[in-house]
């Protein structure tokens, strides 16, 4: 069964930068697209980047574009580089996957049809 891990949130000042990571483990088939999507408390969960499995090329919605990066580290680790990070980007953020689909489709997805997801970690900016 596929496990996702969701690592280094915390809490940083407008303006810093934090570094998540994502560790996967027990894929069930090769071919899969993978991302990063963040939810505040009582509102849906959005999508911030999604990328085919292995790639480094990503996908991001407008309100991350040029301050976050995704990164495929290795075949079972993604991380999100978050910079220039504002009061609004506080949330939790979690990784998930989806078979079968292409990174562009994956961020059209309902949260509902993705097949796996971490369990999420906090990120707060506040002052």
């Amino acid at each position: 069964q596929l496990q996702l891990v969701e690592s280094g949130g915390g809490s940083v000042q407008p303006g810093g930068s934090l570094r998540l990571s994502c560790a996967a483990s027990g894929f069930k088939y090769p071919y899969y697209a993978i991302g990063w999507f963040r939810q505040v408390p009582g509102k849906e969960r959005d999508w911030l980047t999604c990328s085919s499995g292995g790639d480094n090329a990503a996908y991001y919605t407008e309100s991350v574009k040029g301050r976050f990066t995704f990164f495929s580290v290795n075949a079972t680790t993604i991380s999100l580089e978050m910079n220039s990070l504002k009061p609004e980007d506080t949330a939790f953020y979690y990784c998930a996957v989806v078979y079968f689909a292409s990174a562009q489709s994956m961020c059209s997805m309902k949260s509902g049809a993705l097949d796996a997801w971490g369990r999420g970690t906090l990120v707060t900016v506040s002052a």
